[in-house]
């Protein structure tokens, strides 16, 4: 049995009874299909990076992604950049910042692999892939078949999609984005952001200047993977920000007035979790045991010396999830998958 906590980025998580690598995606679907065919249980494992797997590990079949390759084309005043599920996400942002590629570069630092970014629908600093998403290449379980979603039919919305919400339906082999042939950024949308390059949101800088900055905000955060740096043994951001209906952020407003907040276009409001979870008296560096949060940035959770347990984790969690929703009526969501346990108790 193969451990799976070196596999993770916490360091947490106990083995799986069955562990493989695809190094191809015919590969991939073949390991899949034979595994539903005999009524197996697996895991599809990426990068590790948004992943908390239970002490107990998986029982059933792990299968590593491995696959590499990248396919571009032009498309008019875009590139076609096709992309297998294995590649590393900030080797191709570094890319598409190096080649003048614009679309994906304020997602910089970001770890993991690439197959996970349709399913998370991962963003930062005002970019998220659904904006620049063609095509997501899947197995469709169900239907036995390998498909080919255009982004209207992905689900997309902030940190979700219809692959998240339904994670046992499809396995991603490939994602095609569409990007712009510039030397500059899309336009900044972070307040963050455009502070530190000392421009007005709205503003475009040269990509690199961009990833530069975006990496510096990440390392200040402890958000960039780093052996020496304790506080990026982590999930990345434990909980999503909340958006919450005109209600809901009313009766906010009675138990925290003048709280941050971003009206969003359809009339709900997003609130900052971190916000949420300082107020409710969980700081940075807040201890449980051996697992802790970040001293640099309070949505993550850490396992800063390899000590911990998942258990400890969901622990801590549950605390800071339960202070929250004490003292203000929202209940934090968890952002990473959550794979053979669960915040519910």
């Amino acid at each position: 049995m193969e451990n799976l906590a070196p596999y993770t980025t916490l360091g947490l998580g106990g083995p799986a009874r069955e562990f493989v690598e695809a190094s191809t995606a015919e590969h991939l679907v073949s390991l899949i299909a034979e595994a539903d065919r005999l009524g197996r249980p697996t895991l599809v494992l990426g990068g590790g990076s948004n992943l908390v797997v239970a002490d107990e590990g998986f029982d059933g079949l792990v299968i590593r992604v491995v696959t590499q390759g990248v396919a571009v084309s032009r498309d008019g005043d875009e590139v076609l950049v096709t992309v297998e599920a294995g590649e590393d996400w900030d080797a191709l942002v570094t890319r598409a910042v190096a080649e003048g590629w614009s679309g994906i570069e304020c997602m910089s630092g970001i770890p993991g692999l690439v197959g996970s970014t349709p399913i998370q629908n991962v963003g930062a600093y005002g970019q998220e892939v659904a904006q620049t998403i063609r095509c997501v290449r899947a197995y469709d379980r169900k239907t036995r078949q390998v498909v080919d979603l255009e982004a209207r039919q992905c689900g997309f919305s902030y940190r979700d999609s219809a692959f998240k919400r339904d994670l046992a339906r499809h396995v991603v082999l490939g994602v095609t984005y569409a990007l712009d042939v510039s030397d500059l950024s899309g336009p900044v949308a972070y307040q963050e952001l455009a502070g530190r390059l000392g421009v007005e949101p709205g503003d475009r800088v040269p990509l690199d200047r961009a990833r530069r900055a975006v990496l510096e905000l990440r390392r200040g955060k402890g958000m960039v993977l780093d052996p020496a740096d304790p506080d990026t043994r982590s999930a990345g951001s434990f909980f999503t920000n909340p958006i919450l209906s005109p209600a809901e952020a009313e009766e906010l407003v009675a138990r925290a007035p003048g709280h941050p907040r971003w009206d969003m276009p359809d009339g709900s409001v997003k609130v900052p979790a971190a916000w949420l979870i300082e107020q409710a008296g969980y700081p940075k560096g807040y201890e449980r045991g051996p697992v802790r949060i970040s001293t640099k940035h309070t949505l993550a959770l850490t396992n800063p010396t390899g000590a911990g347990t998942t258990a400890d984790l969901l622990l801590l969690a549950r605390e800071v999830r339960d202070g929250v929703l004490e003292k203000y009526g929202v209940t934090l969501v968890n952002e990473p998958v959550l794979v053979g346990c669960s915040l519910t108790e």
